[in-house]
């Protein structure tokens, strides 16, 4: 078969695209919440079909148990060329059960269709156009390099089964492209790490009418405590802190014996999380009796441009402009992904090469539809390029 240049690929991309959205939307209509664990598995097992349907059956399968989460499903279908990639995405949303019943359609405000529901933008179109962009790649002609596709169901709430699956498929291929939504078009080369503490204040419990000074709040002292913790916060330097959640006390007539708040923290490089590490330690309350304790939950590391990832999204750029659309632009952003840990065993990887759309986390979550094509043609094409090992190219 001749290989396609770079405009047939793009037009055969636009071709399809109609095929493409109507798997998207297959996908959406199955609710697959984080929490959610016989949906999930439902999910994952129309997405197994679905990959086959389009590639036919892999080489290499295997369901990783997900224990309390959603399961992790690798699919390997070997290459003509001697690179091997892996496009990685998660198939859970933030979505309860029941989201979809009611879910409203944006209207058309800047002129141009929009599709949206649940995990539509964040990230089942990026699952799709991964799948087509194979299959694009196949049929084109050129080489292509053998692909493991990693499916996993609990990124949204930590990646707690699936990090290890997702470091051992990265660690075995030359490059991993996450197919995260994109940041306006842009691609993810930096993401912050993120870490979810619990902070559990331990007081002593008293009538808080006939004997309160006999009492030692965990309530007050664990408020000192957040307070002291937002000014640990460093915007310039992209540290962020949010307490979200915080419970606590037995009763209004009792001084309260035990209180926790859950807090979020958001850091740009290893110093600030190290930093913010001793600054939380080292916050002390008035009143003494109260036992502090914090649990240091880092839950991703941050994310930067290393040197192998910037040869990748040079590469990236060369497709973007062969395929007409000028250069690709790259973004660092507040949000963390399993980008974040393949960056952080030093591999290259491109985060981002998804949909196009907007508001992740929010019920107008929406993709733009025309972008289809684009996205999964550039996918197609970087795989094209990456028939041959990426540390071959240097």
């Amino acid at each position: 078969m001749t290989a396609l240049p770079a405009a047939a690929l793009t037009a055969r991309a636009q071709d399809v695209s109609p095929e493409i959205v109507t798997d998207i939307l297959t996908l959406v209509r199955h609710e697959t919440s984080s929490y959610d664990l016989p949906g999930l598995a439902a999910g994952l097992d129309l997405l197994h079909s679905l990959t086959v349907h389009r590639l036919g059956r892999p080489d290499h399968a295997q369901r990783h148990p997900g224990g309390e989460c959603g399961d992790t499903l690798t699919l390997t279908y070997t290459g003509t060329g001697a690179g091997h990639i892996a496009l990685v995405g998660h198939y859970d949303t933030v979505w309860p059960t029941g989201a979809l019943a009611g879910w409203e359609q944006p209207g058309s405000d800047d002129g141009r269709d929009k599709l949206s529901g649940p995990g539509i933008f964040d990230m089942k179109t990026g699952l799709v156009q991964g799948i087509w962009a194979l299959k694009l790649a196949r049929e084109s002609g050129v080489p292509v390099p053998t692909v493991t596709f990693l499916f996993n169901g609990d990124e949204e709430i930590g990646s707690l089964s699936s990090r290890p699956v997702i470091e051992e498929v990265a660690q075995k291929a030359d490059a991993t492209l996450v197919l995260e939504p994109t940041a306006h078009g842009a691609v993810k080369t930096a993401r912050k790490g993120c870490g979810i503490f619990r902070v559990t204040a331990t007081g002593v419990e008293a009538h808080a009418g006939l004997a309160p000074q006999e009492g030692a709040s965990a309530i007050t002292a664990l408020a000192e405590f957040v307070v002291a913790a937002a000014a640990v916060a460093a915007p310039g330097k992209g540290t962020t802190i949010n307490t979200g959640l915080i419970k606590g006390g037995s009763g209004t007539n009792v001084v309260a014996g035990q209180a926790t708040a859950s807090i979020d923290i958001r850091v740009s490089s290893e110093a600030e999380q190290l930093r913010v590490d001793d600054a939380l330690d080292a916050i002390r309350v008035s009143d003494r009796r109260v036992r502090i304790e914090i649990d240091h939950a880092w839950n991703r590391p941050p994310m930067t441009l290393t040197a192998s990832s910037a040869r990748l999204l040079a590469l990236a750029r060369e497709v973007t402009r062969e395929q007409g659309r000028g250069d690709l632009p790259d973004a660092a952003v507040g949000g963390a992904s399993d980008a974040n840990f393949v960056a952080a065993l030093g591999l290259p990887v491109l985060c981002g090469m998804g949909a196009v759309g907007d508001n992740a986390h929010a019920r107008g979550e929406f993709i733009y539809p025309d972008t289809v094509p684009a996205q999964t043609s550039l996918v197609a094409g970087l795989l094209g390029r990456l028939a041959e090992p990426l540390r071959d190219r240097a």
